[in-house]
């Protein structure tokens, strides 16, 4: 799978730095810059320290499993139309190389909603979902009964041990950014919509 993060460093510079310190005990394989540069840190092949304690699925170790992107960025700002360009471009190849389905691209956020939020409500998303490098729900669809929320949520990837808010959150975070409250009807359709077409681990072994 891919994780996407961003930096909450002043400059791509400073994170560069942070990520190659062996006393930060982090690291991602790309860095990609406002300016739409990139820059590689590990090799695809190799375990990067990005994503930490978390679930996606069946996947319990994701820095075994995934290649993490870093995106510079504070978190309170849009992503630069450049920088997501060559995300985009980055992504395609990654995705070919290893055989990714494009629901298996996902935000830090998404494996580990009680300690992370990038890469935030600002990122488009539904750009890379147009671009087939991700998932976006085509609409609210059928009506689905709100206390399937939870098991829709499961078989789309959350994590089922954590606690619904934080499920509902991370959920939101990306899909309705800005909607608070409790679990809504819609909320429950869009995962609905999300868990039917895209199960987290249908068929094909996790890569």
């Amino acid at each position: 799978m891919v994780v996407l993060h961003y930096t909450a460093m002043p400059d791509a510079r400073a994170a560069a730095a942070r990520l190659c310190d062996p006393a930060a005990e982090v690291s991602c394989h790309y860095l990609v810059d406002t300016d739409g540069s990139v820059l590689g840190l590990v090799s695809e092949d190799l375990r990067a320290w990005h994503a930490g304690a978390g679930r996606w699925g069946a996947v319990t170790d994701v820095n075994s499993h995934s290649i993490g992107i870093e995106l510079q960025n504070s978190g309170h700002e849009p992503f630069a139309d450049a920088q997501m360009g060559a995300l985009r471009r980055l992504l395609a190849g990654v995705m070919t190389r290893h055989a990714i389905r494009p629901e298996r691209v996902i935000g830090h956020s998404d494996m580990a909603p009680l300690r992370k939020s990038d890469p935030g409500p600002l990122f488009d998303w539904q750009a890379l979902a147009r671009a087939g490098l991700s998932v976006w729900p085509g609409g609210a669809g059928p009506a689905r009964p709100v206390a399937g929320f939870r098991a829709a949520a499961t078989a789309f990837g959350y994590d089922p041990d954590l606690p619904l808010d934080a499920v509902l959150r991370a959920f939101r975070l990306r899909f309705r950014p800005g909607v608070c409250g409790p679990v809504a009807a819609e909320d429950a359709a869009l995962m609905g919509e999300l868990a039917h077409r895209w199960p987290v681990d249908r068929g094909v072994a996790a890569p």
